[in-house]
């Protein structure tokens, strides 16, 4: 898969087929991640993975009312939930800087898995404190995003169908309104 179309591709699955992805492969996605760059070398994810179908099913019913909005990920053969470790965290000019490293680190893995046919979808609907309860975290941790990841069922299921129309998936803004040259 070329980069073009490993970017312009890239879109937001929630119907996946139930076949389980090989640990080896999903051993590298991670490793893209962990060679992202990152705010003075900080590197301040951490991955939590998870590939039995009856812990991501319990997992989902521990988000909170907003992660309700989540519950096809309970049919997803992989979960990571990615978060930042705060003592690796560094501010520049005020800004917190683990958000937008984890961020980088996340979104390049979720463009490796493209290259194997595995899809994903970026969650950011979840009640940290009730997530971070129920898996136990260490106080210093932040859980930026969670994905599930998985080879993508040929139809839409009704579900899909409605969120991506709702939010829009598909609609850019045209380049004119957020590019200035100067």
């Amino acid at each position: 898969m070329d980069a073009q179309e490993l970017i312009f591709g890239r879109h937001s699955v929630r119907d996946f087929l139930p076949d389980p992805i090989p640990i080896d492969i999903i051993n590298q996605i991670l490793e893209a991640g962990r060679c992202a760059p990152s705010t003075q070398n900080r590197q301040p994810w951490r991955y939590l993975v998870f590939t039995e179908n009856a812990k991501i099913r319990k997992l989902a019913l521990n988000c909170g009312l907003i992660g309700l909005s989540n519950f096809f990920i309970h049919n997803a053969p992989c979960l990571i939930i990615a978060c930042a470790d705060l003592k690796d965290n560094i501010k520049i000019n005020g800004q917190d800087y683990y958000l937008v490293d984890t961020a980088i680190s996340f979104h390049q893995m979720l463009l490796y898995a493209r290259n194997y046919g595995i899809e994903s979808c970026w969650l950011a609907a979840f009640s940290e404190k009730k997530l971070k309860s129920y898996l136990k975290l260490p106080a210093q941790w932040k859980i930026v995003a969670m994905a599930p990841l998985g080879y993508p069922a040929e139809k839409k299921g009704l579900y899909s169908k409605a969120v991506s129309g709702f939010a829009k998936s598909k609609d850019r803004k045209p380049l004119e309104t957020i590019v200035r040259f100067m």
